[in-house]
C-alpha cells in the first residue's frame, strides 16, 4: 500500500498542462486550446456563488459558452461529454440564453490551478460548465459537467434511445412523460435504462433491478434528496437534489416514470 501511495502522491503533484476542448457543432469539427480560450475576447473573471461542485464560491475566467456554440439553434441538443463518462445531456436553448441564467466554460489556467475537489482528487479543470444565476434557469447539478473533454451537438435523447421511451398510449400531460423529461436532465449524466445512453459513470436503472423494486419508497426519496444520509463513502459523487432543483411534485413524476419503466425492462 505504501509503495503504490509512493507512486500515487507524485502523480497527484503534478502540475496543470494546456487542455484540449472538442466541439463537434455540425459536419466539421473544432478544437480549442486552453491558452486560446483564457486569451479569448470574451474571457472573463467571474464569480460563482455556492459552486455545484466546490460547494463555496469561486472564482474563474470564463468564456460565455454561447459564444462558442457557433450554429447552434435554440431547439438544437447538446451533449457534453467528461473524460470521466459523465454525459450531460442537454437543450440549447438554456445555454444559448444572456440571463438571467447564463452559461459559462471555465478555463482552468495550468499557471493557476483549481483547487482539488477533495482530498487525493483532481480539480474541476481543465473546462468546467458553470453557471451565474443558476437559480433563475432551475438549473440542475447535472448540468454543470466538469472535466469536458468535447461538446457534441446530437439527435435528442428520444430519438436517438428508443429504449428509454414511456409506453406510446400515454397522454402527453401524463406525468410518466414529465417524469421522462426529468429523467433525462437529472439522471442521463450518469445512469443508463435499459442499456440506453452514453453515460459510464452509474450504474444502469432497469437492468437487471429499477431501484423502485428494491428501495422503500420513503427510503428511495430520502437517497435522492440527501444520498449521504443513506450511503456514505469518499469517492460518492451523486448530488443532492433538493426542493429547489427538483420539487415533491416533480420527484413524484420521475419515480412515477421509473416506476413505469420497471414494466418495459428491455435486454
Amino acid at each position: 500500500m505504501r509503495f503504490c501511495l509512493a507512486l500515487l502522491l507524485p502523480l497527484l503533484c503534478l502540475p496543470v498542462q494546456a487542455a484540449q476542448l472538442t466541439l463537434e457543432l455540425g459536419d466539421t469539427s473544432r478544437q480549442w486550446q486552453s491558452a486560446d480560450l483564457l486569451a479569448h475576447p470574451q474571457a472573463q473573471e467571474i464569480r460563482i456563488d455556492n459552486d455545484v461542485s466546490y460547494k463555496r464560491t469561486m472564482h474563474y475566467r470564463a468564456v460565455p459558452l454561447a459564444v462558442l456554440l457557433e450554429g447552434v439553434a435554440t431547439g438544437d441538443h447538446l451533449q457534453a461529454v467528461a473524460d470521466d463518462g459523465f454525459v450531460a445531456e442537454m437543450p440549447a436553448a438554456p445555454l444559448l440564453k444572456n440571463g438571467p441564467a447564463r452559461a459559462w466554460l471555465a478555463i482552468e489556467d495550468p499557471a493557476k490551478p483549481w483547487p482539488p475537489l477533495g482530498t487525493g482528487k483532481p480539480s474541476a479543470g481543465p473546462f468546467y460548465l458553470v453557471w451565474t444565476n443558476p437559480q433563475a434557469g432551475r438549473i440542475s447539478p447535472e448540468q454543470w459537467p466538469f472535466h469536458v473533454a468535447s461538446i457534441r451537438r446530437l439527435e435528442p435523447v428520444a430519438t436517438r434511445f428508443p429504449g428509454l421511451l414511456p409506453a406510446p398510449q400515454l397522454a402527453s400531460n401524463d406525468p410518466i412523460n414529465l417524469g421522462f423529461s426529468l429523467f433525462q436532465k437529472n439522471c442521463l449524466a450518469c445512469h443508463r435504462l435499459n442499456g440506453a445512453g452514453d453515460a459510464q459513470f452509474g450504474p444502469d436503472l432497469n437492468l437487471p433491478h429499477n431501484p423502485t423494486e428494491y428501495f422503500q419508497p420513503a427510503f428511495l426519496r430520502r437517497y435522492i434528496r440527501d444520498p449521504q444520509s443513506l450511503r456514505q463513502w469518499p469517492q460518492a459523487r451523486m448530488p443532492a437534489f433538493s426542493p429547489e432543483v427538483l420539487s415533491d411534485a416533480e420527484l413524484d413524476a420521475l419515480l412515477a416514470y421509473l416506476a413505469h419503466m420497471a414494466t418495459r425492462k428491455q435486454p
